[in-house]
């Protein structure tokens, strides 16, 4: 890692509170000096004393840092195995449910989870949190006004009963929104809350360090209910989940401590 890199990273996370060294560094640095060279300066130490003079340079570089990629149903054989496989199992528990959507991103994930569980359970039986790290995004996700782009794997069905056109984009209905209550949280340093039933948290543990998963995957798991759910993305398989005290439920759902028949998991 080259110095002006390092100095670089220590003086983001003074300054935001975002320890960049947690993250792989071979992404992180592609990503962060196609950014400066695009700004035109040539090392990190000129870059940074930009930054501290310009506002709109440090959120550009907020949004770079932070991977705002996001989409309805993302991977919706996935959100399937999590209707008809997860959810029954949940419900046959309890009958509220407290969910935790981590890094949301612009809250396409979250409202998902919502459109999913309305028909199965009144949604003020729910309590859907979702985090990021990034403001910007968080702003965004309030606003829950989408681009078609972001709904291409949305149902007409679930478009016509969830969204409202608005121009060429589309908002959610005011009941899935007031269903979600959006927080920022840093997975890497926040305190994380407890007693969740269901967490997800999908494509962003591959852009971490080995060390920084174990951490997160034992707060994870610390935060679930005994036998509550933890769902990851469709490349962030955990191997060894016994290690970070969960089993595996299904591909890609892992589940804490271990599988209760007799239903008194919770």
């Amino acid at each position: 890692m080259s110095h002006d890199y390092i100095q670089f990273i220590e003086k983001v996370h003074r300054k935001t509170g975002i320890d960049l060294s947690q993250y792989k560094e071979a992404q992180m640095k592609r990503r962060l000096t196609s950014l400066r060279e695009k700004r035109g300066h040539h090392d990190f130490n000129s870059y940074y004393d930009a930054l501290e003079n310009d506002s709109w340079l440090l959120e550009e570089l907020l949004d770079r840092m932070t991977i705002n990629v996001s989409e309805f149903y993302r991977n919706r054989k996935r959100f399937e195995v999590l209707e008809h496989k997860v959810l029954p199992y949940l419900l046959d528990k309890k009958k509220k449910l407290r969910i935790w959507s981590a890094a949301c991103s612009t809250g396409e994930e979250p409202y998902t989870l919502a459109m999913i569980l309305q028909p199965y359970i009144p949604l003020h039986q729910v309590e859907i949190l979702a985090t990021d790290l990034d403001v910007n995004a968080l702003r965004k996700a309030e606003e829950a006004l989408y681009h078609e782009r972001s709904l291409k794997e949305v149902s007409p069905d679930i478009l016509s009963k969830y969204f409202r056109k608005e121009g060429s984009s589309y908002r959610v209905i005011d009941d899935i929104r007031k269903s979600v209550t959006f927080k920022k949280h840093n997975l890497l340093s926040d305190r994380y809350q407890r007693d969740f039933d269901l967490i997800v948290c999908r494509n962003v543990m591959i852009y971490f360090t080995e060390d920084a998963k174990k951490t997160i995957y034992k707060n994870f798991n610390h935060s679930l209910v005994d036998g509550g759910i933890f769902f990851v993305g469709s490349t962030e398989q955990i191997f060894s989940p016994q290690k970070h005290g969960f089993e595996v439920y299904d591909s890609f759902f892992y589940q804490k401590g271990q599988k209760q028949a007799t239903g008194n998991a919770f």
